[in-house]
């Protein structure tokens, strides 16, 4: 049986190391060269200059938390917590809570005067709870299908009003109109998985201005549309733009309403 000498075994493993330290340098150097290539893209300075006033203008998480009936934050936590049901991740009072802050940092509602908001999808209602924290007037609107909104917005008094958002019909007599409306990580905007386009958003755009007051504001944190991570097509992309929004990846905000 022929066997290779000590010499090229030893010639072969000092080959690979070397092959694979040049294949971690490779790497190393393509992400490098994709965080500077970043660097130079607006939506990073935005992104950056968000952090930078967030923390200028912080919004302390103790007194939120201790404004809350601690006995009935409690118990919710407890019902939930052994829960199977992926919704009942919410019960995590303090994380969700944490994650809105920072929305409310982001649209500047902590550092202006008092506002009617409308937040669709509003789920347990952690947005609006901070924003009512901060002199807001605030109404969520969503279903009704689980139990843990409910408790959540019970816990936080936020009103809700029971509605299911679908396309090219328009939205319930809510009462008042509004300075702002909101509406992150959208669910509505799709059908059995099949996005919104053009048509479904211009109707249902032109009957929510029906709903703002003037001067009111639009702002929408979308989804992905898939695995792809893509939030919107070209054409839907245009239209927003034609309408007057601002469009900086998932974030669609029309800081004048619409354009009609």
């Amino acid at each position: 049986m022929n066997q290779s000498p000590p010499h090229q075994f030893f010639y072969s493993r000092s080959v690979i190391a070397l092959f694979a330290t040049d294949r971690r340098a490779n790497l190393q150097a393509m992400r490098l060269s994709q965080k500077i290539a970043k660097l130079g893209r607006p939506e990073s300075y935005k992104r950056t200059w968000r952090r930078v006033q967030r923390r200028i203008h912080p919004i302390a998480l103790k007194p939120l938390l201790g404004e809350l009936d601690q006995g009935q934050l409690e118990e919710i936590r407890q019902r939930y917590a052994s829960s199977p049901v992926q919704i009942a991740k919410y019960a995590d009072v303090e994380r969700y809570m944490k994650l809105n802050i920072e929305r409310v940092q982001d649209l500047g509602l902590h550092r202006c005067r008092p506002q009617e908001i409308l937040d669709l999808g509003c789920g347990g209602g952690f947005f609006l709870y901070i924003c009512q924290q901060h002199g807001h007037r605030c109404l969520g609107l969503d279903l009704e299908w689980y139990p843990v909104f409910t408790d959540l917005l019970n816990l936080m008094q936020v009103e809700r009003k029971t509605w299911e958002i679908k396309a090219f019909e328009p939205l319930p007599d809510l009462g008042r109109k509004f300075d702002l409306v909101t509406a992150f990580s959208t669910g509505f905007n799709r059908v059995k998985k099949i996005p919104w386009r053009v048509p479904e958003w211009d109707f249902f755009l032109t009957d929510l201005q029906k709903h703002l007051r003037p001067g009111g504001k639009m702002y929408f944190a979308l989804n992905p549309e898939g695995r792809g991570g893509r939030y919107y097509d070209e054409e839907l992309k245009q239209f927003f733009l034609d309408r007057g929004a601002r469009i900086e990846r998932e974030r669609i905000f029309f800081p004048n309403g619409l354009l009609l």
